[in-house]
């Protein structure tokens, strides 16, 4: 299967309310439809993970970021800027203001996690999908993410709708990214590195 093939069928099954295996920027994801309140709620069931710990979305551009978020910070963008750069690590950023997104995937303080791709399969994706894209690691919750297709437990495998090809034989050290919490005042936390 070609990788065009696998992202339209990808696509079709995010489009219909299906739950998807993918690979990221980082690990193997689990993901759906971001604004999709019932998607969502069945990753959260097959990650065995209460739903009060939230969910991070990937997007494929600052445009599409903006959609989500009410008001970026300054800092935010200069983060932003800062990652494009090929070899900087993936970063995830946890911004106030949450909207046009699926309630149980909005933290209680009504903020998101959000990344925007650079990796060439899941902005892709993205992009095709024109909306953003739920992004939990592919293990249920407690036990260590799936750094590779091989290490996904295959109870997780049986309850998407749609498994990815792309990247399955990959057989390399992939680490979770780093999450910095930017609040609107501009207060910058670094949660994981």
């Amino acid at each position: 299967m070609t990788r065009e093939e696998d992202i339209k069928n990808a696509v079709e099954v995010l489009r219909k309310g299906g739950v998807i295996l993918y690979p990221t920027d980082t690990v193997w994801g689990i993901g759906c439809d971001a604004t999709n309140e019932e998607a969502v709620k069945r990753v959260y069931e097959i990650k065995q993970r209460d739903d009060s710990k939230a969910l991070i979305c990937l997007v494929d551009s600052d445009a599409r970021l903006q959609r989500y978020v009410r008001n970026v910070p300054d800092v935010a963008w200069q983060l932003i800027d800062s990652l494009k750069d090929g070899d900087a690590k993936p970063t995830t950023l946890i911004l106030d203001g949450a909207i046009n997104l699926a309630p149980n995937l909005i933290a209680e303080d009504g903020s998101i996690g959000m990344r925007i791709t650079q990796e060439a399969f899941s902005k892709e994706l993205c992009y095709r999908f024109q909306k953003a894209l739920v992004s939990t690691s592919a293990n249920i919750s407690g036990e260590p993410a799936a750094q590779n297709y091989c290490d996904i437990d295959p109870r997780i495998v049986e309850a998407v709708d749609y498994v990815c090809w792309s990247r399955r034989q990959e057989h390399k050290p992939h680490k979770p990214s780093s999450i910095i919490r930017l609040k609107e005042n501009g207060e910058v936390t670094i949660i994981r590195k």
